[in-house]
Order: structure tokens, then C-alpha cells, then sequence
């Protein structure tokens, strides 16, 4: 092993040390007899004056600083995680905080194994690997991805924006349009659905209507690197602005039809049944929504300007306006959208709110370019009944901020 390096400038091996410490949670320091021993710490160590102490060279795969950890919440036995939205800046969302759900667990696939099959109604069916895939012509786009189950109901007052509707995230995706393809093998013009497959241990399966093709993509990249195996690597069906589970991952089939096919998944599952007695089926676009992301618990506010932030969305289109109450919804203000406002995205709002300390409930509404509103649940309810729980759930959600300071989620009965 070559000898420490001394000099101002160096870097020495006492300070890459130092560094792989602090990292750890531990401190770097010199005893009596002249020794580095490590110390525990509860907080992450840094330097008391970072200009007196080469930090560690460049690595060959970045990290967050110690002092930043946020986690996705896991739940249902650990078939989904909840995006910290409550943590978040801006409307990307880092890929390993993207929400995750699935039916039988994460595959490990090999990309050079793994194959696409087109075929059905058309004219000339296709198989391609991972690598013929990528030389058709890409785009990009920035879009959301809900789950249709999006809601926690019945939460306690000790709730997070996480833990209430988590499995919404937004990430840049990168792939080759679903037109594209179609054209490559001739769709037949009498095919009116198709069937995107999963190559998961559940094989899961959705029909699309053909009015969903035009956005429709073959995608390989989230956020300019690979898609991550929790949400479909190599490749998955992107299915802008619809229910997430239509946006199969881990897609190894297209097949093209004259109907629906009828799956597990759309029979089953995901289908809501009304208080007319009937039932909504393929209700795949998902209908705007808003949630303030701060503050909510478990923060603690004080008296003076507050900047409540938050994300709308809507599968419609563009959100048009979303609005804020302070006031438990006796009246609204038009909160200010933040640039770029893009279809079927995460729109993030901001609004001032000058509280004077006493209890109050603040409250958000998107409305989108359609002139949807985001209903009261009390609407929604009366709209649909009980029985469309747990699908398509998206009213109006809100924060109590109590006297003191401390903020809560406000509960409200479902009956």
C-alpha cells in the first residue's frame, strides 16, 4: 500500500477514510495516543468546516447524501410501495421512489433473452428482442402512472400524503410509440382492442380500446436510464393517463382483436359496481385529483405565512386550475400552477395562506381542461354508492392545522 500524501490540496488517505465514515454514521476521530478510531454518531458525520478537509473522489455511481433518505412506505404485504410525495420537489419523481404494485412479486428477466410478440388481427406478426425493439425511432414523454386503488380510506388523523394516495408517481419514459409498431405489421382496420401480457409469475393481462392507441408506447427508459425492474424492466406498456394496471409491465405480448378479451384482471377485478345497480368496466381514464403535499402530518406549522404546495393531476388532458380553502371549504382561491403544465402530468400548485393560529382545515381541488371538478366525497358517494370503492376513489382530501400547530389529516366517515 503506497504512503499517505501530505501537503495542502492532497487528497490522503486519513481523509478518504473520513469520508467512508461519515457516510456510514460514524465519526473519524484521533485518540490519545494518536490513533483514528471510529465513533458512533445518531446524525450523519460532516466536517464542522468543509473547507479544511479533502472530501472522497468522484465514484462511478452517485448517491444521495447521507443526510437525505427518504423511503417508500411498503404495504399490502409487500405487493405495493407508496411514493414519499410529502418529501418531493418539482413533479419528477426519482425511479426508486416510484410507486410499485404487482400481483406475484418482481421477475428477474435477461434482456437478451426476453421477446415481444405482436400479432392477432394483422397482417404481418412480429417478434423482436429487446435490441430490434430499440432501433425503431423513440420519443420521450413526461406522464403520470396511478393505480386505480389510489386511496387509503378509513386513515387516521396520523396519516402522511404517502401513505393516503402514494401510488401515483411521474417519470420521463423513453420508448417507441405503439403507432409505430402498428404499422410495422399491418393492424387490421376491423381491430377495435388489443391485449398487452406481462411475463410476471401472475401474467398479468389487460384489454385497451383502440380510442387509447394514439399515446400509447413501447417503453424501455424511465428518467434516462433503463426502466427499473419494479416497474417493468426491460420493457413495459405505457398506457398514458389510464389506471396503472393497464400499462402491463414486463410486456412480452401484444395481441389485436374485434373485442375485449375478457381477462382476470377486467372481470374479476377492477370493475365498480354502482349504486344504480349496474357497473363501470374499462373505466380506464383516471379522473382529476389534487393533494396539498405540505403541510400535512406530521408537521408543525407557526402562526404568519405558510406556502401550501401540492400536485394535481388528471388523465383527461391538462389540469386548467387547481384551487385552495383555508377556511374548511367555505370558500376557494385559485392557487398558482406552476410551468410545465403537460397533458395527462403531475402539475404542481402553490398558494400563500397568512394563518392567524387558530383551527382550520386547508383544503384542494383540481379542476381540468374538460371542466371536470374534483368532487366532495359526499358527492362522490352519492354519485357512485359504496360499492365503487376501492376503484377510480379521488375526492377531495384535506389537512387540519390545530391551534398549536400540529398538522393532521381530517378524517371523514365514508358512510
Amino acid at each position: 500500500m503506497s504512503k499517505d500524501k501530505t501537503g495542502s490540496g492532497s487528497f490522503t488517505r486519513r481523509a478518504a477514510l473520513a469520508g467512508m465514515a461519515g457516510a456510514a454514521g460514524t465519526v473519524l476521530a484521533r485518540n490519545s495516543a494518536a490513533q483514528d478510531v471510529q465513533v458512533s454518531n445518531d446524525r450523519p458525520w460532516a466536517p464542522e468546516d468543509p473547507t479544511k478537509l479533502m472530501g472522497p473522489p468522484a465514484s462511478d455511481l452517485g448517491g444521495r447524501s447521507a443526510f437525505e433518505q427518504p423511503r417508500r412506505d411498503v404495504t399490502f404485504r409487500g405487493t405495493s410501495s407508496r411514493t414519499p410525495h410529502h418529501l418531493l420537489h418539482g413533479t419528477i419523481t426519482p425511479a426508486d421512489l416510484h410507486f410499485e404494485r404487482h400481483h406475484a412479486g418482481v421477475p428477474t428477466i435477461d434482456p437478451e433473452r426476453h421477446k415481444l410478440v405482436l400479432h392477432g388481427m394483422v397482417g404481418r406478426p412480429l417478434t423482436l428482442t429487446v435490441a430490434e425493439l430499440k432501433k425503431f425511432p423513440a420519443v420521450s414523454r413526461i406522464c403520470f402512472l396511478e393505480c386505480s386503488g389510489n386511496m387509503a380510506r378509513e386513515a387516521p388523523e396520523q396519516t402522511t400524503p404517502q401513505q393516503l394516495c402514494g401510488m401515483t408517481s411521474q417519470s420521463e419514459w423513453t420508448g417507441v410509440m405503439l403507432t409505430t409498431l402498428m404499422r410495422e405489421i399491418g393492424v387490421d382496420p376491423d381491430s377495435t382492442w388489443l391485449l398487452a401480457e406481462g411475463a410476471d409469475a401472475a401474467v398479468l393481462t389487460r384489454s385497451v380500446p383502440r380510442e387509447l392507441w394514439d399515446e400509447a408506447m413501447i417503453v424501455y427508459a424511465q428518467n434516462g436510464e433503463a426502466i427499473r425492474p419494479s416497474n417493468g424492466y426491460p420493457i413495459r406498456f405505457l398506457n398514458p393517463g389510464c389506471e396503472g394496471n393497464s400499462s402491463v409491465k414486463w410486456l412480452r405480448r401484444i395481441e389485436f382483436g374485434d373485442a375485449p378479451f375478457m381477462t382476470r384482471e377486467e372481470t374479476s377485478k377492477y370493475t365498480e359496481p354502482l349504486r344504480s345497480g349496474g357497473a363501470r368496466q374499462f373505466s380506464l381514464v383516471m379522473d382529476a385529483r389534487s393533494v396539498i403535499t405540505y403541510p400535512t402530518y406530521p408537521n408543525t406549522v407557526e402562526k404568519g405565512w405558510i406556502e401550501i404546495q401540492g400536485i394535481a393531476w388528471t388523465g383527461r388532458g391538462r389540469i386548467a386550475r387547481a384551487e385552495v380553502s383555508t377556511d374548511s371549504g367555505k370558500t376557494w382561491q385559485a392557487a398558482k400552477l406552476q410551468d410545465p403544465i403537460l397533458p395527462k402530468a403531475h402539475t404542481r400548485f402553490r398558494h400563500l395562506f397568512n394563518w392567524d393560529g387558530k383551527e382550520t382545515v386547508i383544503l384542494s381541488r383540481a379542476i381540468d381542461e374538460t371542466g371536470f371538478v374534483q368532487p366532495t366525497r359526499e358527492a362522490f358517494l352519492a354519485a357512485r354508492g359504496a360499492g365503487a370503492i376501492p376503484y377510480h376513489v379521488n375526492p377531495i382530501t384535506g389537512w387540519r392545522l390545530k391551534a398549536g400547530g400540529d398538522v393532521v389529516y381530517r378524517v371523514e366517515d365514508w358512510a
